[in-house]
């Protein structure tokens, strides 16, 4: 391990955690542990059904937090006309599905609980996509809606038991299992049709927006239809506008979410990074009148992938003569911080250090070299 550098994922929370304190957001800080009966009960939201209980001196059955989002949902409450801004960089505590061994992951999120109106779902979303430049990768943000396929389920003729098994099939993109439940349903052609063509969607919104509203106009609810336009649109204009990718086969259980549903992915990474939607389900299931919004960024499949090839741990590694004068040293180093650059400052090249430029110090002459590696 290198010891003069961060880790991948600590200099990642330290860029999220000064993102997140731009847009006004504070920082939510929580016990390890809250009562099993709340997991429990909510297990179908985790993503990890392996959760670490004991027993406290009360008798009281405890678990090791595995998930931060549902202890805001419970320690948090409704302020009628405002939202609550809140991030959070935790601990939480799951058994690993491969080795069913205890993992500790550190976890950076972000919700918005309150009077959620388009603005906050689109700054939420915005700060989804930021953030997984943060990442130092090349990134997309995949968006769905279920709102619009609640929609699309019920004009279908869907029933509510067998929604959860076309919301599988979207997931995947298996077009053709979907048929088989489609011929089930007695659906008729055209509807199949319909759905099949929602599984297929992928795309920049310029590329598939016009198709998904002609596609849509007269079949879903015309409010949740706009909307989702208009969201689309303020996204397609930032600088971020590259990374949005349209895509149906983003799912979540309906049971606790609803409206805007995501996913990001960093190059390099074969499983996503990030993952957040609108939750209001969730919060009426926890007697909550409130709406709410947020987002994950998983930090354990970056650190276990590493970073990208092109970052570096140091922009300038400025080695020294150990008779140059303190002060000389000093200014040369303070020219560079000033710049927005980081220095390393050693008498010899540490192993393993990966650095932009290399800076010499000796006898009072300063050289440079870029590092072509």
């Amino acid at each position: 391990m290198n010891d003069f550098s961060l880790q991948p994922s600590e200099s990642i929370i330290f860029a999220l955690r000064a993102l997140y304190d731009r847009y006004g957001y504070s920082r939510y800080k929580m016990n390890k542990f809250e009562e099993y009966d709340l997991y429990a009960k909510n297990k179908d939201f985790l993503i990890s059904d392996g959760v670490i209980t004991f027993t406290d001196t009360n008798g009281r059955l405890m678990a090791l937090k595995p998930d931060v989002t549902l202890s805001i949902v419970k320690n948090t409450r409704d302020v009628p006309g405002t939202v609550q801004k809140l991030y959070y960089n935790e601990n939480v505590y799951r058994v690993s599905k491969g080795t069913r061994s205890f993992k500790e992951i550190m976890q950076v999120g972000l919700e918005a609980i309150g009077d959620v109106d388009a603005y906050c779902v689109y700054e939420v979303i915005k700060l989804a996509a930021e953030s997984l430049l943060c990442t130092g990768r090349n990134c997309v943000l995949e968006v769905s809606h279920l709102g619009l396929l609640s929609d699309v389920f019920g004009y279908a003729g869907i029933p509510a038991g067998d929604k959860n098994r076309v919301l599988r099939c979207l997931g995947e993109k298996n077009t053709h299992e979907l048929a088989d439940i489609c011929r089930e349903l007695k659906l008729s052609d055209e509807n199949t049709a319909l759905i099949k063509r929602l599984a297929s969607v992928y795309g920049s919104p310029d590329e598939v927006m016009p198709d998904i509203t002609a596609m849509l106009s007269g079949i879903v609810c015309e409010k949740t239809l706009s909307g989702f336009v208009k969201i689309i649109s303020a996204l397609n204009r930032r600088d971020a506008q590259n990374m949005i990718r349209i895509d149906f086969s983003v799912v979540d259980d309906m049971r606790y979410y609803n409206g805007f549903v995501f996913k990001g992915f960093a190059e390099g990474i074969p499983s996503g990074v990030l993952s957040g939607g609108q939750y209001d389900t969730m919060m009426r299931k926890m007697n909550r009148a409130s709406g709410a919004i947020g987002f994950a960024v998983y930090l354990d499949l970056i650190e276990q992938y590493g970073q990208s090839a092109s970052e570096y741990d140091v922009d300038c590694l400025m080695l020294y003569d150990e008779n140059a004068d303190i002060e000389f040293i000093e200014a040369q180093a303070k020219k560079l911080t000033e710049n927005g650059e980081s220095v390393l400052l050693q008498k010899n090249v540490p192993p393993s250090v990966k650095y932009r430029r290399l800076i010499t110090i000796a006898g009072g002459e300063v050289k440079t070299v870029e590092n072509d590696a």
